[in-house]
């Protein structure tokens, strides 16, 4: 049976959140974070030469990566609707969303963590040129890119209920926890009404509510 090694406060939880859609049994083994960093334990980091969040066994595999992760899942019920299929005219939009979560966005809110960090971890006496600096960095270069992808996705949701058309696909699910984490690093400031209404929709899905409840309450890192 797989089994889903879920990281607290992690990407993981969409894992979860994939297998409750599929309505599929699966192993769950939780892991708490640690240390002034909330990093991931030593038993967690051992488990696959990354060491990082999510990661799944299956028998003798063990594999990491959100999308690898999900393929993988889906590639075991070809049949769902979660994926469309090679021919479906929204599989384009599909693919687009499902690798932009993790190679755009994800990225970005990264490095807004990181950054953040940075200020609060140096000496006090050198903390101001850290801000000034993380702050230029944010303005040119961080910021620009986060407000494009996220606007784009706030024309695409005015005229469709879900990323990829109107039907709910694992696209949904992986920006998802991405849009959960941005709301809590940007906060949208009702600058986005649509994609606070993707996310009141995607928090409504009993099978959100049952990850959740498996899991423990979601809450991002924020510093």
């Amino acid at each position: 049976m797989l089994s889903v090694h879920h990281l607290e406060n992690s990407q993981s939880i969409r894992v979860v959140w994939l297998l409750e859609e599929l309505g599929v049994e699966y192993r769950l083994k939780t892991y708490k974070r640690c240390g002034p960093h909330d990093l991931a334990p030593e038993d967690y980091k051992q488990l696959h030469p990354l060491g990082t969040s999510p990661t799944i066994s299956d028998g003798d595999l063990v594999l990491a990566e959100t999308n690898a992760i999900i393929d993988y899942i889906l590639d075991k019920y070809p049949e769902s609707s979660l994926r469309p299929k090679a021919s479906a005219t929204d599989r384009a939009d599909y693919l687009f969303w499902l690798h932009s979560a993790q190679g755009t966005l994800t990225p970005l809110l990264i490095d807004l963590l990181i950054f953040k960090r940075v200020i609060t971890g140096v000496p006090f006496f050198i903390r101001p040129i850290a801000k000034m600096i993380a702050g230029q960095v944010k303005a040119s270069f961080i910021e620009p890119r986060l407000y494009r992808i996220l606007g784009y996705m706030e024309k695409t949701l005015e005229k469709r209920t879900w990323l990829a058309g109107n039907q709910f696909t694992a696209a949904d699910i992986v920006m998802g926890y991405c849009l959960e984490v941005a709301e809590v690093r940007v906060g949208f400031e009702n600058r986005f009404p649509h994609i606070a209404d993707f996310l009141t929709r995607i928090r409504e899905r009993p099978a959100y509510k049952v990850a959740i409840s498996k899991t423990g309450k979601f809450t991002p890192l924020l510093d």
